[in-house]
């Protein structure tokens, strides 16, 4: 089973995410849970949290095809001890709200070492923040998502997000999110079927199926290994459709949140269609 969908505005409140999720035909979504490019955010309400949740059963949704994603502003690896202290508190905040909405999974991108520090001690500070607010939380995993490596981005290697997991205590609650277009930018390529299931094939040598929550599909405006994150719409980008077709096919790829982060919002229903189609070849 795939669960198809798309990062919806949650405008008006989260409850409005859900449908907003349902008018694209979708079967799974991704939302901000606050505003991502601000530190903080007034506390959930109970309205607010048994609308949304309410809002979640109407409409068929369960946590697990859910894929909200934390604030951009956040680094879990951040050299100076301010930024990483500011950084852990705010990333906190998002998991316990993830917690209030009933939701088990928490996107994220690890972090950076701004040139300050090495690539190995980012990595174990990125663990280490992972673990502090597992410890403080219950029920929600958190999900690192793979960077393209812009800058000091970490994350960009398998080899990164493996790191990580291996640093982090309660393993049953880490897990990893692949974004199609920041993969190949950081240089697995996608271009065929066969590229498609060699990179995912490296992905399982390397991290492993058992930790894959989410996937977003997005095509790529960037080149090839480039380091750099540009999001294109299915098929119009320098990955192609043969991408999509194949993880559409891969049986290792069911049951998580698929969603798209495309730059057309006009076309996610129709994105979404195409994708179930490809499913629905499979069988």
């Amino acid at each position: 089973m795939k669960y198809i969908g798309a990062h919806v505005s949650a405008a008006g409140g989260p409850e409005q995410a859900v449908t907003r999720a349902r008018e694209i035909g979708a079967d799974a979504f991704a939302l901000f849970t606050k505003n991502q490019r601000q530190w903080k955010a007034k506390p959930l309400t109970d309205e607010t949290i048994a609308a949304f949740r309410e809002a979640c059963e109407t409409h068929g949704f369960s946590s697990r095809q859910i894929l909200p994603h934390d604030s951009y502003l956040i680094n879990l690896g951040h050299p100076a001890r301010e930024g990483l202290e500011k950084s852990r508190a705010a990333f906190l905040d998002e998991m316990q709200r993830c917690e209030q909405l009933g939701l088990s999974l928490l996107n994220f991108h690890p972090g950076s070492h701004l040139n300050k520090i090495g690539e190995a001690e980012c990595l174990a500070r990125i663990a280490e923040s992972i673990n502090m607010a597992l410890a403080e939380t219950r029920g929600v995993t958190a999900v690192i998502e793979n960077t393209a490596g812009q800058g000091s981005n970490l994350g960009w290697r398998f080899e990164h997000l493996a790191e990580i997991i291996d640093q982090v205590e309660d393993k049953t609650r880490v897990g990893v999110c692949i974004d199609t277009c920041h993969a190949f930018a950081a240089g697995y390529d996608l271009r065929t079927s066969a590229a498609c299931t060699a990179s995912f094939d490296e992905f399982g040598d390397v991290v492993g199926f058992d930790y894959l929550r989410g996937m977003h599909l997005n095509d790529a405006k960037s080149e090839f290994a480039s380091r750099v994150d540009r999001h294109h719409s299915l098929g119009q980008g320098n990955i192609g459709l043969d991408a999509f077709m194949t993880i559409m096919q891969d049986p290792r790829i069911d049951g998580i949140p698929l969603i798209l982060e495309t730059i057309e919002p006009d076309i996610w229903a129709e994105e979404i269609a195409w994708l179930r189609q490809q499913t629905i070849t499979r069988q």
